[in-house]
């Protein structure tokens, strides 16, 4: 038994399905004449997902996380959560036929051992060993195909406990896969094993007892006056009990599958996460080889060709419709085994499970069920007076008993891969700080991300996000970063807004840990030669100078401005200052070169004699450090430095045009940018530079190659860098779009945009449902669906999500930018954040239009 990791997941691309079909189909083919599949939801409990976010982390050096784990567990108290578990099952032949034919003696001999009280006989060591070198060439041959992990003793025990417990609290698998305990080891030549007394008795009853809430009351009186008791048949549940107490479970079975289905709907088994409850599948599988399969095709043919004749001898009609269904059936299936020798059949029994606390609300989740799969032409069934037999084939190595035969489904192998039976949902990082929830289960399912830890595990931790205006861009790059200053790291945002909103943020969420710092009033210098060594200042000088006056490097003019920024570097005195002065000294003289040099010297000192550039042409002020280690947060803010807008940046000629001051602000803020980079790169614990509306920078070629810098680089230095933008372009160009670790789309209502985004997720640019989660993200006016999200992880899966703010008063003091009193902003807040039921999510199943 291997326990195998999930694959894909609800958004893939055309491409990234037929991939994953294929891998699924080649597994098939590789396993031997029979196997089986467990998809099981494994209970998740609050306190695990608290230890998970508390991992890693030094309670006792970093208090204020404490708080923020214990809101969240506050607010997943209570909450029906759970997490899908894939495992593959394989029985193993014996070797030789000494071994079979002993293994056949010794299986009767354990029935009646059972019978009579006996011990039964032990395993002989040889035999171990076989299974052991047989089971390794399977999985050895499965590798390829599927991400497998040998189950550990402790969670096969785990697995029959969990189907014991389904409706009640049930141990947790997070446990059982630490656990070390319950294996067997040989002792003296044979197999010793621990006992397992400990894991209790459990007594099947199908229907159950009659309970007063059943039918309302525990007898009905018939027309004639009498008590009768309701009917048994319509009791359609199993009473499983067990020293935990009473659990009621329904298991289904899927008796019938529509002939045809599009491919893009054909993962029927994938689509039942979306439901409200969790649901248990279990798949018993038995492969045909390619030429059995021929065989039974061309003897299918003949029956079919004498029902034709009976049915002409008997009818004047035409035939029916279904017998020539029947006979396109069996040409399509006949032409696919003969097309590769590697085709196999797959004869399957599926079995869904459904379970509750009480039989009522059982019997409701399996009508539920019915129906959302009959809407897809799925038909299944409770089969009455099987119950017990369909719970046993969920039980590792449990048998398949004759009833569960005649729901055999016949499939090609690429049929049944379609049927999404190892897709999974797995968004997120495995520890971290809950930043939402995931809208792609029915049930809760806690979204974490791990930023700080992505160098770890060899990958950027640069996020970017984009959408409208009031999607909720700031609140999620908030949330984030109190995420990282509270579990140890450190944030340097540059706030360009004019209400100084990400300083008001820091001050509140991290009170006496931050440091604001005002660029704009020219207290203190960011000239560059002053700050960096030679090489990495004259670097960044020419960046802001070439910004400034509009400059090419690879130009005449940018020759000039070379020379004189190195002039001024290997001054006496080195500062932006000494430039403007070697700009001078070369103008003196004639000629193309003496011209240039004088032309930049007057547009030079036209920027010093504005009391904006002080902060950069001062040599009198105190230089600015940000260094300072006891400041988890440093915001930077650059209220009073204007901008020119979005067009002008983009258009060469229309931005000669911009006012003085609005050039002197984005040449300054480039600079500012860099010192936070210089700094994130100099700390040593994790740091992000955070830009909000980051346009301003990645529109230009120095700004662009900076966060190019950053986002590339920023592993080896553990750093890494937090964009926010309106269209997704603005987050830079195609590559530092690609190398964001985290990628996030907020409500982008323009269809153009929209299309943007999803093509930066990896996504199909045209596709109309896409198209319509992304344009109908976070409503306006919805407070309901506020903070919903489309993102990309570091794994580079793809899930749609709902940010939920901490119930931190320190942090929701300061998260809101919504304009109004704000008092009722962090009420209204703090409403959304809540879970008063658990989200439906947005994307529904192929069944949907059965309700």
């Amino acid at each position: 038994m291997w326990r195998v990791e999930p694959q894909g997941g609800p958004y893939m691309s055309g491409r990234e399905r037929t991939q994953i079909t294929g891998q699924v189909t080649s597994l098939l083919r590789a396993l031997p004449v029979s196997a089986r599949l467990y998809s099981l939801c494994a209970q998740t409990d609050p306190g695990e997902v608290a230890a998970r976010m508390i991992q890693g982390v030094d309670m006792d050096a970093y208090p204020h996380w404490a708080e923020v784990a214990k809101a969240r567990l506050d607010l997943l108290d209570g909450m029906e959560m759970h997490q899908r578990t894939l495992w593959l099952a394989v029985p193993l032949s014996s070797t030789g036929w000494r071994a079979e034919l002993s293994a056949t003696f010794g299986a009767a001999l354990s029935e009646l051992s059972a019978v009579l009280g006996m011990r039964p006989a032990a395993v002989a060591a040889e035999e171990v060993v076989g299974y052991l070198q047989q089971a390794r060439q399977i999985a050895g041959e499965l590798a390829a195909f599927a991400e497998l992990r040998a189950a550990r003793p402790a969670e096969i025990v785990w697995m029959h406990q969990h189907a014991v417990h389904r409706g009640l609290e049930e141990p947790l698998l997070t446990e059982a896969s630490q656990h070390e305990g319950f294996g067997g080891r040989l002792m003296h030549g044979e197999l010793c094993s621990p006992s397992y007394a400990d894991l209790g008795q459990v007594r099947l009853h199908e229907g159950g007892r009659q309970t007063p809430d059943e039918s309302g009351t525990a007898r009905a009186r018939t027309r004639k006056g009498k008590r009768s008791r309701a009917s048994v048949l319509k009791r359609a549940w199993l009473e499983v009990e067990s020293a935990a107490g009473i659990g009621y479970q329904a298991h289904l079975a899927l008796a019938e599958m529509p002939r045809a289905v599009k491919e893009e709907d054909a993962d029927i088994l994938a689509q039942l996460e979306i439901l409200p409850w969790p649901i248990d599948v279990t798949v018993d599988l038995s492969l045909v080889p390619a030429e059995k399969v021929s065989a039974e095709v061309s003897k299918r043919k003949r029956e079919l060709l004498d029902q034709v004749d009976q049915h002409s001898a008997q009818h004047a009609m035409g035939l029916p419709d279904e017998m020539h269904d029947a006979a396109e059936d069996l040409d399509e299936e006949g032409a696919k085994a003969a097309a590769s020798q590697l085709e196999v059949e797959v004869k399957s029994t599926t079995v869904l499970t459904v379970w509750a606390p009480t039989p009522s609300e059982c019997q409701e989740r399996a009508r539920m069920l019915q129906k959302r799969m009959g809407g897809a032409n799925y038909r299944v069934i409770v089969p009455m007076g099987a119950q017990a037999d369909l719970f046993a084939m969920g039980l590792p190595a449990g048998g398949r008993t004759p009833k569960a035969r005649e729901f055999t489904q016949h499939q090609l192998s690429g049929d049944f891969a379609m049927n999404g039976a190892l897709l999974g949902n797995g968004f997120g990082d495995p520890t971290g700080q809950m930043i939402g929830i995931s809208l792609d289960s029915g049930t809760v399912q806690p979204v974490l991300w791990d930023i700080a830890d992505a160098p770890r595990q060899d990958a950027s931790a640069s996020v970017g996000v984009a959408g409208d205006l009031g999607g909720g861009k700031s609140m999620l790059l908030k949330i984030v970063a109190s995420g990282i200053v509270d579990r140890g790291g450190r944030i340097i945002v540059i706030d360009r807004t004019p209400r100084r909103e990400w300083a008001q943020f820091a001050q509140e969420a991290a009170p006496g840990r931050c440091q604001v710092v005002d660029a704009a009033r020219a207290e203190a210098s960011i000239d560059p030669l002053r700050l960096y060594t030679r090489g990495t200042a004259i670097r960044y000088a020419r960046s802001y100078l070439s910004l400034q006056l509009g400059v090419g490097p690879m130009t005449a003019q940018g020759a000039v401005l070379k020379r004189a920024v190195t002039a001024a570097a290997d001054s006496p005195t080195p500062c932006m200052a000494q430039v403007l002065v070697a700009l001078e000294e070369m103008a003196v003289g004639e000629g193309p070169y003496a011209r240039d040099a004088a032309a930049m010297a007057a547009l030079l000192q036209v920027v010093c004699d504005e009391p904006l550039a002080a902060a950069v042409f001062d040599p009198e002020l105190p230089v600015l450090t940000l260094a300072d280690s006891r400041c988890d947060a440093v915001v930077v803010t650059t209220a009073g430095l204007t901008l020119p807008p979005r067009e002008a940046v983009l258009n060469p000629e229309l931005l000669r045009l911009q006012p003085t001051e609005a050039l002197i602000g984005r040449a300054m803020l480039y600079l500012v940018a860099a010192l936070a980079r210089e700094t994130a790169f100099e700390v040593d614990r994790f740091c992000q530079v955070i830009v909000d509306e980051c346009y301003w920078l990645t529109t230009s070629a120095e700004g662009s190659e900076l966060v190019h810098e950053v986002v590339s680089d920023g592993r080896k230095h553990n750093a890494g860098i937090g964009l926010g933008a309106h269209d997704v372009r603005e987050l830079g160009s195609d590559l530092i779009r690609g190398l964001l670790a985290y990628l996030v789309i907020a409500r982008t209502t323009d269809r153009t945009l929209a299309g943007h985004a999803l093509a930066a997720l990896g996504l199909p640019r045209d596709d109309e449902a896409l198209l319509e989660k992304v344009m109908t993200l976070s409503p306006m006016g919805d407070t309901d669906r506020a903070g919903e999200m489309l993102g990309r992880d570091a794994r580079r899966q793809v899930g749609h999500f709902k940010v939920l703010i901490p119930e931190v008063a320190r942090i929701q003091s300061g998260i809101f930018t919504t304009p109004g009193d704000a008092d009722t902003a962090a009420r209204s807040g703090a409403r959304r954040t809540g879970l008063a039921k658990p989200p439906v999510s947005r994307r529904q199943p192929v069944a949907a239009g059965a309700e």
